[in-house]
């Protein structure tokens, strides 16, 4: 019988070492305190929860091969003493164990533990608790790695719940159907159109540059003139635009190979406080250099490199040089890229918004060269370079001012260093692009204009439409309600992160709280359910639901008076206290340090709902079950306002 139960015991933690326990999985959940009793010595209380029908080996026993309740540290400067336990005991017929009688645990387990700290010492440590457990047949050994605190800060027995067993994705109480618009599939649908249709125009302003616009005429030219035929011109020049468009989309292609390693590490990357500040400098060095103070080119000997490989005998040499137009435009596509890439990096798709945006970039540069082989004639009604293009490039450098901007505010927001208020984000828009205006009507000048001896029809025009768009700003300092400034919202921070005084950091000073099981406290005791509302400091689209969507007078109503609002933010880069911090296994055993607010909500996210994207919503009621399917950005005041009705029927229904 010995060598039977230490062959279960060996299988048991064999399965255990492969598919790891999470506190939200074991039978058992621990809470911790701790007692200062001498200089250096702590008493460690753990009391333990055990889940409803089981029983715990707490007394170890050779002959039948139970260990009882070991406890290890897992910090060499602090060192266990001898352990003692309590519990509430119950002697039973366990037919693991052929019949035999066991003396088990089945409430009120308490193991205290004193700890000796050699040295400085930690906020807290790490403490291993090995035992078994068992019901009825079932025989399994647990493993759980505790972070206690030595402040004498109490760790709540739900503090480090990430699963929610009861919510179940595919089985809500209700739902809309597949083809409803406010479902996840169309949203991103939308929301790759979306990103294509900027990378797209993006392409073509790139075209406009002075590295790209004089490339059209001589390339289409060296196709049509060179070739055997015009028919094989204007095949070398479709070729060549197709490696354009293939070289672009190629670039979004390791970032699929990141996102499938950790679905979380493109928002981990985009929110990244130090990325961000960085992406800041660059964005400052771009617009400097549009505005001629001096050139960024790539080195020339990999330019020249890829050059030397071109000709247009053979497909190869057509992909050269369809490369080597990517390396010499860098100075003017590398800031539209930059936006792109960063942009994208922060979208519910992810990869594949990168690539969509990536491939309407590629599309746009392609287009011209593809289109002038066809009908070369058109050549002629192209504009003749000159000074206009350096115009085009310094207007462009407004406009990276003005979106590197953005990033020095993600990092701000995440890190809660409070130096770029909305109001500030908004008064420096102003400058920006009130300078943007005197230098169309030209009253402002940089070294590489030339002379203007009549302003053309068209940069008037655009001179009056972008002091329009500065007169819009304008309203944004204010503290009225007219600063909700609709056609930036995702832009500025949002509209609680301000300088003025504001009666909570609530959206809209709704209903809410931006921690889950606070939220359910309130659900409870308002008896309303719960809308969770995974969202993020930089999230764009989540600003645009907020500033959009739920402003509008039938949403709004809704939502302060039948919703907890549980804000949660994935990308919060505030770490938690001490005593919260913890190890946590994933459903797939992966082992996650839960170190920041953010990490706890990231994670759970995609444990209970199997999605990362941000905005991502959910309706859940006061016994944690999903009222019906999760939403992400929905662009439309009567799709989501059924959305809501719907989950608030649902939960009223079942209450």
């Amino acid at each position: 019988m010995r060598s039977i139960s230490n062959a279960i015991t060996c299988v048991s933690f064999f399965l255990l070492s492969l598919n790891g326990f999470a506190q939200d999985s074991s039978n058992v959940v621990w809470e911790s305190t701790t007692a200062t009793t001498t200089s250096g010595i702590y008493q460690i209380t753990l009391k333990a929860t055990i889940k409803k029908g089981w029983h715990v080996y707490a007394k170890a026993d050779e002959v039948e091969g139970l260990a009882g309740i070991q406890i290890q540290s897992l910090d060499s400067n602090v060192k266990i003493g001898n352990t003692s336990s309590n519990a509430q005991y119950r002697d039973i017929k366990d037919v693991v164990f052929d019949g035999k009688t066991k003396n088990v645990a089945i409430a009120d387990l308490v193991v205290e533990v004193p700890i000796t700290v050699l040295g400085k010492v930690p906020p807290l440590f790490k403490l291993s608790i090995g035992y078994e457990t068992g019901l009825a047949d079932n025989f399994i050994p647990e493993v759980q790695e505790l972070r206690i605190a030595l402040d004498g800060s109490a760790v709540p027995a739900n503090a480090n719940r990430i699963l929610i067993p009861t919510i179940n994705v595919d089985q809500p109480v209700t739902g809309y159907k597949a083809d409803d618009p406010s479902t996840d599939i169309n949203t991103k649908s939308k929301g790759l159109g979306t990103i294509f249709f900027l990378g797209f125009l993006g392409g073509l302003v790139a075209l406009l540059t002075p590295c790209v616009f004089p490339m059209i005429p001589l390339t289409v030219s060296f196709f049509t003139k060179k070739s055997q035929s015009r028919k094989s011109g204007i095949k070398n020049a479709f070729t060549y635009g197709f490696f354009i468009f293939f070289i672009y989309v190629l670039l979004s292609a390791p970032f699929h190979f990141i996102q499938s390693l950790n679905p979380e590490i493109l928002n981990n990357i985009s929110t990244n406080p130090y990325l961000n500040v960085l992406f800041f400098v660059i964005f400052i060095a771009f617009a400097l250099s549009f505005f001629g103070l001096y050139e960024i080119t790539l080195p020339g000997s990999l330019s020249s490199g890829v050059d030397s490989k071109a000709g247009v005998g053979n497909l190869a040499g057509i992909f050269f040089m369809a490369l080597t137009l990517a390396l010499v435009s860098f100075s003017c596509t590398g800031p539209i890229l930059g936006s792109l890439l960063a942009g994208s990096l922060t979208a519910d798709g992810g990869a594949w918004q990168l690539t969509a945006g990536m491939g309407g970039f590629g599309l746009a540069l392609a287009l011209p060269f593809a289109l002038f082989a066809l009908f070369p004639h058109w050549l002629n009604s192209l504009p003749k370079s000159g000074g206009w293009l350096n115009t085009v490039k310094v207007v462009l450098g407004f406009l990276e001012l003005a979106l590197a901007l953005k990033f020095l505010s993600n990092a701000d927001l995440v890190m809660h260093w409070g130096i770029l208020k909305r109001e500030v984000f908004i008064g420096i828009w102003i400058i920006v692009f009130a300078g943007l205006t005197l230098y169309l009507f030209g009253l402002i000048k940089f070294s590489h204009d030339s002379p203007i001896k009549k302003l053309h029809p068209f940069r008037k025009f655009l001179a009056v439409v972008v002091g329009a768009f500065t007169l819009y700003l304008v309203p944004g300092v204010t503290n009225t309600k007219y600063a909700n400034l609709s056609l930036i919202s995702g832009f500025p921070p949002p509209l609680y992160y301000s300088i003025y005084h504001k009666a909570s950091d609530c959206v809209l000073d709704l209903n809410c709280t931006r921690d889950y099981e606070e939220g359910l406290k309130m659900s409870k005791a308002q008896n309303k359910p719960m809308l969770i509302d995974f969202t993020g400091f930089a999230c764009v689209n989540c600003r645009r639901m907020e500033e959009n969507i739920w402003t509008k007078p039938a949403v709004y109503n809704l939502l302060k008076e039948k919703f907890i609002i549980v804000s949660l933010y994935v990308d919060d880069k505030k770490e938690l206290p001490i005593e919260k911090q913890f190890t946590y296994t994933t459903k797939d055993g992966v082992k996650k340090e839960i170190v920041t607010v953010g990490d706890k909500w990231a994670t759970f996210e995609t444990e209970n709902f199997r999605n990362n994207a941000q905005p991502w919503y959910a309706i859940v009621n006061t016994e944690e079950k999903l009222m019906h399917h999760p939403v992400g950005y929905v662009n439309d005041e009567v799709e989501y306002l059924k959305w809501l009705e719907a989950g608030l029927k649902a939960f009223e229904e079942n209450r």
